[in-house]
């Protein structure tokens, strides 16, 4: 009978091929996860403002009237609501700001925040509030103390207007009183009331 001996240069190549073999199960096992992506935060209002041209010319009211006014606004991919910002011509420390599900008016939060003084603005951190990808919400406060933001020519604005993730539908606005919570149904595109804005994170 005859026995077939490995030449010492195949030896070799048999040993390299399984320990490279060892090395590449190895290296996969220590490979971590691959991570998800953390997008930064971004706020639509000052993207609004100029592409709205309301940021041309802008009229201080204080104790006019009270209204809960605001804008409709699609989010282009999923994410969610991270904190509040809000800019007054005056004080108000309970300033109520509520967010809706603009089909169903219903109230999805509210906060109430601090304008402790005049021409500062204020950001209020929240529990994050979800956003679906193509939903219509609405954001309002309920004020008597607004910034009047209108173009210099008083003409309208032409919407929808999208300020990077975030689409302004339309502003609008209803009369109110501090102890309501009404859905604002009159619509106006001569000039925007604010300052109301929040901070946003995709989260896809």
């Amino acid at each position: 009978m005859k026995t077939k001996i490995f030449s010492n240069c195949t030896v070799k190549m048999i040993m390299l091929f399984f320990a490279l073999s060892l090395l590449n199960i190895s290296c996969r096992k220590d490979d971590p996860e691959p991570q998800p992506i953390v997008y930064p935060e971004e706020n639509f209002l000052n993207g609004y403002l100029s592409s709205s041209g309301f940021s041309q010319k802008v009229t201080n009211f204080v104790n006019t009237g009270n209204y809960e006014f605001g804008v409709s606004f699609t989010p282009t991919v999923k994410g969610k609501i991270n904190s509040l910002k809000v800019k007054l011509p005056d004080a108000n420390a309970n300033l109520r700001v509520t967010v809706w599900d603009f089909t169903t008016k219903t109230v999805l939060a509210t906060e109430i925040v601090n304008v402790a003084s005049a021409n500062t603005e204020v950001t209020k951190t929240i529990t994050p509030l979800m956003l679906e990808k193509d939903k219509k919400y609405f954001i309002s406060m309920n004020s008597g103390d607004w910034y009047d933001r209108t173009k210099t020519d008083n003409s309208i604005a032409i919407y929808p207007i999208t300020s990077g993730n975030i689409t302004i539908n339309s502003y609008q606005w209803i009369s109110s009183t501090t102890a309501e919570t009404k859905f604002p149904t009159s619509i106006s595109s001569y000039y925007y009331a604010g300052d109301l804005s929040f901070n946003f994170q995709r989260i896809e």
